[in-house]
């Protein structure tokens, strides 16, 4: 017998289940009053209680016959608990030990029920929705007034550490996920700030359509050097950087900087959206709306040859009454017309155009931390970020314009064999 026996993972098909189960309704009585969970509960807690009594006989055999070739006897009752609902209730547990007594054996059923896991996470499923740790006894469900006043483990504290354990386990796995299969044709990059921190995520667009949170680093700003790191974690984990990918970003030059010095053949798509807020903000009120309307019609002529001449116009409107806006507006103002260079389609354009799927993955994270009022340092809010991250991922669909990802995925190529022809014969020629 190993010293680690108890630790063991039961199977659940392991669990000896008896074909029928007897269960005394006066005991049940009182749940009964209470509504159709509570007895559900109060019957639940008899049938495992038979779960368990059956384990031990597959065990130490049937009880009163005698077996000399058994090897488990039965040890008597001890004290437990199991986890219902979010909370633990305490229950009178059976022993079984060895014949010779040196090791005591568990039993499968209660094994599995007594399992904590569920509990780490229905604390961060509640917190991340919303409720604190104070009130977090007010969202489980009813069980009844007799198991209720016996349960345990939903204090404060209890329910905060579960839900640091869960959360950490989160970040953990978040951070360590194999990318190597990963086939991303778009790469999103976006900064959110908890407290005084800044956390720097990325969200990966793969051939599908699917979207996938990939990591996230924390810092003070969004710095060259941060970011670097993060894309560079990529790299690590295994995500293929010489693959020619879009990446849409919000205009930071250290987003910029880092994916070119990462990734072989990016192309960069600057964020439309960003761009109309920037030159908004060096405008008077009265001109916004004018020039915001300007600006869109433009992101959505016909072709980057005719958005640039609407754009350039509109810049040598404002260079003499608004020389700040329409410098604004010529900065890098040829990646933000990348989607209409490349010719992509007007779904999978409208997705691409901004840098939204990323925001509203950060939404989600701002929205389900919402309650925290007080951000102690940075792997709290590595730890929160990765929560909402993870949620968010449940909550994605694939993106509009999704069938037209594998004509991008040929468009990149195609862009990335001309400007490497291009680069050649400006060599040739120099040389």
């Amino acid at each position: 017998m190993g010293k680690n026996y108890q630790s063991e993972k039961i199977d659940a098909s392991a669990l000896a289940v008896p074909e029928t189960v007897s269960v005394a309704l006066g005991d049940i009585v009182e749940d009964m009053r209470e509504g159709l969970l509570a007895l559900a509960v109060g019957t639940g807690l008899q049938v495992m209680a038979s779960m368990m009594e059956a384990d031990v006989a597959a065990l130490a055999g049937p009880k009163g016959r005698h077996d000399p070739d058994r090897s488990a006897v039965r040890h008597g009752y001890g004290a437990g608990s199991v986890t219902l609902g979010g909370r633990r209730v305490p229950i009178s547990r059976p022993r079984v030990r060895t014949v010779d007594g040196c090791a005591e054996l568990p039993v499968p059923a209660y094994e599995l029920f007594s399992s904590t896991e569920v509990l780490g996470r229905m604390a961060m499923e509640r917190m991340l929705a919303g409720l604190s740790t104070r009130r977090y006894r007010v969202g489980l469900e009813p069980v009844g007034t007799r198991t209720e006043q016996t349960a345990t483990a939903t204090s404060k504290s209890a329910v905060s550490r579960r839900f640091v354990e869960a959360t950490e386990t989160a970040l953990a796995e978040l951070l360590a996920a194999d990318l190597f299969h990963l086939d991303l044709v778009a790469l999103m990059v976006d900064g959110v700030h908890f407290g005084e921190h800044t956390c720097v995520v990325a969200l990966g667009i793969d051939i599908e359509g699917t979207k996938h949170p990939l990591s996230l680093v924390e810092g003070s700003t969004e710095n060259a050097t941060l970011v670097t790191e993060l894309i560079v974690g990529l790299r690590e984990r295994g995500l293929d950087v010489t693959r020619p990918i879009l990446a849409v970003l919000d205009g930071s030059k250290a987003l910029r900087r880092a994916v070119l010095d990462v990734f072989d053949h990016p192309v960069i798509q600057r964020c439309q959206l960003h761009k109309i807020r920037n030159v908004q903000d060096r405008l008077p009120q009265r001109l916004r709306s004018v020039v915001t309307a300007r600006m869109r019609r433009a992101y959505h002529a016909d072709s980057a040859v005719a958005a640039e001449a609407d754009l350039s116009a509109l810049a040598t409107e404002l260079d003499r009454t608004h020389p700040g806006a329409a410098a604004s507006l010529r900065e890098g103002m040829a990646e933000t017309l990348t989607v209409l260079r490349l010719g992509l389609p007007p779904t999978l354009a409208r997705t691409l155009r901004s840098t939204n799927c990323v925001e509203s993955m950060i939404e989600i994270c701002r929205d389900h931390s919402r309650n925290v009022k007080r951000w102690r340092d940075g792997q709290m809010a590595l730890r929160w970020c990765a929560a909402g991250m993870v949620e968010a991922g449940k909550q994605f669909r694939r993106v509009n314009g999704h069938l037209h990802l594998k004509s991008l995925r040929d468009t990149l190529n195609r862009n990335t064999e001309t400007v490497g022809a291009t680069h050649h014969d400006e060599t040739s020629k120099a040389a």
